[in-house]
C-alpha cells in the first residue's frame, strides 16, 4: 500500500478500493473511499467525493488500487487458551477427547500458557481478518487478555465455568457455585503442619467471574469486554446457571454458553428434532455409550419433555445477551424459544462435522434468530480461519438439504447471508454492534483490505461470492482495528511471529508433559 506517511496518523482516507459497507442497504462502492479520525470512521462514500472533501484535512493518504475493503470480520466461538493443543484430539470419541484430552490439557495450564496460546491463536486469527473474537471459554483470561492487549484485536474475553459433574479435574471439581460467580477461596491451611491440599490450592489462583470483570473489562482502549461463561449444562447446577444469569444483568454484559451440542435421545422420535438425521446405530458407532447425551440428561434429571433449550427456557435462562454456540440438537419449538428471546447462535460449521451434527441454520434464520459463525478451538478444528467457516457454512448447509427436505436446495444461505453472519450478525451476537460489524459513519475504523487479484480469485464477476466461495486466507493483506493498522502486507506489526512460534512449541511440549497426555503412533514411525 502506498502512503504519504507512517502509521501512527490520527486521520487516513482510504481510497480505490471496492468497499462493502454491510451496512442497513447493502451498499457496495465501486471505487469507494473511507475517512478515519483517530478509531473511527468519519466519512465513506465515492472515493472522488472522500478525496475532494478531507485530503487537506489527512496525515495518510492510501490507494488501495482496487482490492476489496470488507469490515472486521468477527469469530463468536473460539478457545484461544485451546490453541497449543492443536492436534493432540484428533480422530478420538468424545470420552478420550474430553477426559484423556482436553481437560488435562486445560487443568494443567499456567497463565504463561495462556498467554502464549492466545497469541498463537490470535496471529491465525488477524491473518483470516478477524478484528474482534468472543473467547468461548478458557483458563487464566488475565493471560488472555494481556495477549489481546498486545496484538491489537478486540475480545469478549470469558473463563470456562463449571460446578459439576463426574470426571473433572480436582481444581475444578473443588469449585462451588460462588467461587465460580463471586468470591476467591482463602488460601485453607492445616495450622498443625502447613498443609494446604492441592485442590484449595489451585481454587485459591483461579480468580471468579466479577473479579476478571472489574480487572479486565473496557481495558486496552476499551477493546476488551468480559463475559459470562457456562461451559455446558452438564457441568452446571442450577444455581450457577441462575446466579451467571443474575450477575450478567448486574453487569450489564453477556453469557457465553454451549447448548444443545449432544445428540438426541434415541427416544425422541425423528421429526422431535430437526438437527442431523442419523440412523440410531450411528449414534452408537459415534459416541460411547456411558457418556450421557445432553438432552437426554437434561430430560432425565430437569422433567422437561425435550432438552437444553426447553429446560433453560422453564426456568427464565435464555435472554437477548446470550450466545448460544452450536445449537444442533434443537427441534422447532426450541427454535420458537430462541427466536422469542432473542438469543444469538455461534454456528461452527467445522467443529459441527467433527463431532455434533447438522445444525437447523436454514430454520434458525428463518426465525429470525441471529446467526454468527466460530470457529471453536483448535483441537475441535484445527484451523481458526473465519475465512473458511464462511465456505464451509454455505456448503454444509446447502448439503443438509439433501437430509432435511430429501432434496438439494443450492439457494439455502446463499453468500451475502453468509457474509453478514462474519460480519453484522457477529458484531450483533457479541453485543457490540452500535460500533463494529459494518463500515458506517460514526463506527470503529475496524477494517479488513482484501486482494482478489490473485490465482485464488481471479476473475471476480461477484464481489459477494468471491468473497464467500473463493477468499482464502493468503488474499487477506491487511487488517486494521480501532484506527489502527494491525497487520500491514501480511505482517502483523505488534509481535514477533518466528518468536511466538517457537515459544509455543516449548510451551506445548511442556504442557502436554504435565499433562500426562502421549498420543500413539498411527504410521510405523522410524
Amino acid at each position: 500500500m502506498e502512503t504519504k506517511s507512517g502509521n501512527a496518523s490520527s486521520t487516513m482516507i482510504l481510497h480505490n478500493a471496492v468497499i462493502v459497507t454491510m451496512d442497513n442497504e447493502s451498499r457496495v462502492f465501486r471505487n469507494g473511499g473511507v475517512f478515519i479520525a483517530r478509531d473511527q470512521i468519519k466519512a465513506i462514500g465515492q472515493s472522488a467525493d472522500i478525496l475532494r472533501q478531507f485530503s487537506s484535512l489527512t496525515d495518510q493518504l492510501v490507494d488501495l488500487h482496487g482490492r476489496i475493503l470488507l469490515p472486521g470480520l468477527i469469530n463468536t466461538h473460539v478457545h484461544t487458551s485451546q490453541q497449543l493443543a492443536r492436534g493432540i484430539a484428533d480422530d478420538v470419541d468424545l470420552m478420550t477427547w474430553l477426559h484423556d484430552r482436553i481437560w488435562p490439557y486445560e487443568s494443567n495450564m499456567t497463565e504463561e500458557d495462556s498467554y502464549i496460546s492466545t497469541l498463537l491463536c490470535g496471529i491465525e486469527l488477524i491473518h483470516s481478518g478477524v478484528t474482534c473474537f468472543a473467547e468461548a471459554g478458557g483458563q487464566h483470561v488475565t493471560g488472555m487478555a494481556k495477549a489481546v492487549e498486545l496484538l491489537g484485536i478486540r475480545a469478549c474475553l470469558v473463563q470456562s465455568t463449571t460446578d459439576s459433574g463426574e470426571g473433572l479435574p480436582a481444581s475444578w471439581a473443588a469449585r462451588t457455585t460462588d467461587d465460580c460467580i463471586q468470591v476467591v477461596r482463602n488460601l485453607f491451611y492445616d495450622l498443625s503442619n502447613f498443609y494446604m491440599t492441592e485442590a484449595n490450592f489451585l481454587t485459591s489462583r483461579m480468580q471468579s467471574q466479577k473479579q476478571l470483570y472489574e480487572k479486565h473489562h473496557n481495558t486496552a482502549d476499551e477493546r476488551i469486554r468480559v463475559w459470562l461463561g457456562i461451559r455446558q449444562v452438564m457441568n452446571s447446577t442450577d444455581a450457577l446457571l441462575l446466579k451467571t444469569r443474575d450477575a450478567a444483568r448486574e453487569l450489564k454484559t453477556g453469557i457465553h454458553m454451549v447448548l444443545s451440542s449432544s445428540f438426541c435421545s434415541l427416544s425422541v422420535a425423528d421429526e422431535d428434532c430437526i438437527g442431523d438425521r442419523m440412523e440410531p446405530e450411528r449414534v452408537c458407532v459415534k459416541h460411547v455409550a456411558e457418556i450421557p447425551y445432553e438432552n437426554q440428561l437434561v430430560m432425565n434429571t430437569r422433567e422437561v419433555d425435550h432438552g437444553t433449550v426447553t429446560y433453560l427456557d422453564k426456568i427464565g435462562f435464555l435472554q437477548n445477551n446470550l450466545l448460544s454456540a452450536h445449537t444442533v440438537w434443537v427441534n422447532s419449538t426450541e427454535i420458537g424459544f430462541l427466536s422469542r428471546t432473542g438469543v444469538k447462535v455461534s454456528h461452527c460449521p467445522a467443529a459441527a462435522m467433527r463431532m455434533l451434527g447438522f445444525a437447523p441454520i436454514k430454520e434458525m434464520l428463518k426465525a429470525d434468530i441471529c446467526v454468527s459463525l466460530g470457529t471453536d478451538g483448535a483441537p475441535s478444528n484445527n484451523r481458526m480461519s473465519i475465512v473458511d467457516e464462511m465456505y464451509l457454512a454455505s456448503l454444509i448447509n446447502k448439503g443438509r438439504e439433501v437430509f432435511a427436505n430429501g432434496t438439494t436446495d443450492p439457494t439455502a444461505l446463499p453468500a451475502e447471508t453468509v457474509l453478514r453472519m462474519a460480519t453484522i450478525n457477529g458484531a450483533k451476537s457479541v453485543l457490540w454492534d452500535n460500533e463494529i460489524g459494518s463500515l458506517e459513519i460514526g463506527k470503529k475504523a475496524d477494517m479488513v483490505v482484501v486482494d482478489p487479484f490473485s490465482w485464488s480469485m481471479v476473475p471476480v464477476h461477484d464481489w459477494i461470492t468471491s468473497l464467500v466461495y473463493c477468499m482464502r486466507t493468503e488474499n487477506v493483506v491487511s487488517v486494521m482495528c480501532n484506527g489502527q493498522w494491525i497487520m500491514k502486507d501480511k505482517k502483523i506489526l505488534s509481535v514477533d511471529e518466528r518468536a511466538i512460534i517457537s515459544a509455543a512449541k516449548q510451551a506445548s511440549t511442556e504442557l502436554l508433559k504435565r499433562a500426562g497426555i502421549t498420543l500413539p503412533n498411527r504410521m510405523n514411525v522410524l
